[in-house]
């Protein structure tokens, strides 16, 4: 049986990925870490705090659990990483490097580091943004991601590291609240108009950006991390796409439910950066490679946030 570790449990992926894992995996085999303390920790199970910064501790944690899989989810997100990149570098990726020489040492066997689209940047076809486009993102968090995915193809190809990756799109749940990624509106606009009836946007009403529903991108991990390795053709990151709208579309979407729901526009910093990324991504090789279909679209997934968000809000 695999012996799983998920750093960055305690994040917005990380916290329901978790949860995935032990539920096909069993509890037992799955080992939460973040760098927050274990009194934080709300899924119980096995829990270690965690610095991915600190090697040795990364190292002996792998050691003592016998640890055989990795996800390393824990990684600073555009917004915030854009206020401090020195140490948004060194998070997104010397870990990863960590990591990686770790098992080029034998201590793990199959590794899941997650990418972005925000690796694509000036120059980049816009639409239908093909696997394999120019990179030359405009962003620390993009700079960080495109060194990881060098990283990731270069320890595969020279030391035979099995590690997979997936270039995430802005990612939507009703668990977790934001955790400060450009494409946050479309998470805290379900919140807001709830809570308020109105929401002043970040981004302008026509930027449109690739986004994905958290149970779609949980499957899609699973899926990727199962995948028989011989299928996989991509050892860098894979394309990954399921919805993509903008602030004006959704917004429409959530008054075909609450009528009197307002928006407003006021850009600012992150208007650049996510006017550096795509707005339509082409998956065709995840597709091709490993089946990867998403179940979820606007409409279906409008209707599961705001079902879910009144009962965590106590509207129901």
């Amino acid at each position: 049986m695999e012996k799983i570790l998920v750093t960055g449990a305690l994040g917005q992926i990380g916290s329901e990925l978790t949860l995935a894992l032990k539920e096909k995996y069993g509890e037992e085999n799955i080992i939460a870490s973040d760098i927050r303390k274990p009194e934080d920790n709300p899924n119980g199970g096995l829990y270690e705090q965690l610095d991915v910064n600190d090697a040795e501790a990364w190292r002996k944690l792998l050691e003592d659990n016998k640890v055989t899989q990795v996800y390393h989810l824990a990684a600073m997100l555009s917004g915030v990483a854009e206020k401090v990149p020195a140490k948004a570098w060194d998070l997104n990726t010397k870990s990863l490097l960590s990591l990686l020489e770790m098992a080029k040492d034998g201590l793990v066997k199959k590794i899941f580091w997650p990418s972005s689209i925000a690796v694509y940047g000036k120059g980049a076809k816009k639409y239908d943004t093909p696997q394999d486009e120019v990179q030359s993102p405009l962003s620390m968090y993009g700079i960080a991601k495109l060194a990881g995915e060098r990283f990731c193809e270069y320890y595969n190809i020279k030391y035979g590291i099995d590690v997979r990756s997936i270039r995430y799109p802005g990612l939507i749940s009703w668990k977790t609240l934001p955790g400060g990624g450009t494409t946050d509106y479309a998470v805290d606009i379900y919140y807001k108009a709830l809570e308020d009836g109105k929401y002043e946007c970040f981004l302008s009403k026509e930027t449109t950006l690739p986004m994905l529903y958290m149970d779609d991108a949980l499957k899609a991990t699973i899926q990727l991390m199962e995948a028989d390795y011989d299928k996989l053709t991509v050892r860098s990151s894979y394309n990954l796409g399921g919805l993509s709208f903008n602030p004006r579309e959704i917004a429409d979407e959530i008054k075909k439910r609450i009528p009197n729901f307002e928006i407003s526009y006021n850009p600012d910093f992150r208007q650049a950066i996510a006017d550096s990324w795509p707005a339509k991504i082409d998956d065709s090789v995840a597709v091709k490679d490993w089946g990867w279909q998403p179940d979820f679209d606007l409409s279906s997934m409008t209707d599961t946030m705001l079902e879910k968000l009144k009962i965590k809000l106590g509207y129901e």
